[in-house]
């Protein structure tokens, strides 16, 4: 089918789904519910069906992106979640911080990591040490 052709059945399959820039959860689960419609039928999608799932692809990344944007994390939060998510406490990283009134002291922010820490750390952690620059 040449895009001369797919342009009125595009047009009928805009007018029947109404895609638009997307502002809500539910304007999203709305897009999400088309596309995967669109999935199902694979291969047998017509031009104007592909350009309508391309449409929706780019209208839900947009809002995805807009409204699950992870925040950047400082370095102690960078490092607090490490030591959650490895189960380690505070006097396992002895090795790295030499005494517990240093780590203490890092993980309250009254102190900032040296670079002997965070190549320590990125060692420890098998992190690039960019994890811990804010």
């Amino acid at each position: 089918m040449s895009t001369a052709t797919a342009q009125p059945e595009y047009a009928a399959l805009l007018v029947r789904t109404l895609p638009a820039v997307i502002h809500s959860e539910k304007e999203n689960e709305r897009c999400i519910s088309m596309l995967e419609a669109l999935d199902r039928k694979a291969e047998k999608l017509t031009a104007a069906e592909r350009r309508l799932a391309e449409l929706l692809t780019v209208l839900i990344e947009n809002f995805e992106e807009k409204a699950y944007a992870l925040k950047p994390a400082g370095p102690v939060e960078v490092l607090r979640e490490l030591m959650q998510a490895n189960e380690l406490k505070q006097k396992d990283l002895l090795d790295i911080f030499g005494t517990p009134s240093i780590i203490s002291e890092v993980l309250r922010e009254k102190r900032s990591l040296t670079v002997e820490h965070i190549r320590k750390l990125s060692r420890r952690f098998h992190v690039s040490p960019e994890m811990f620059f804010f």
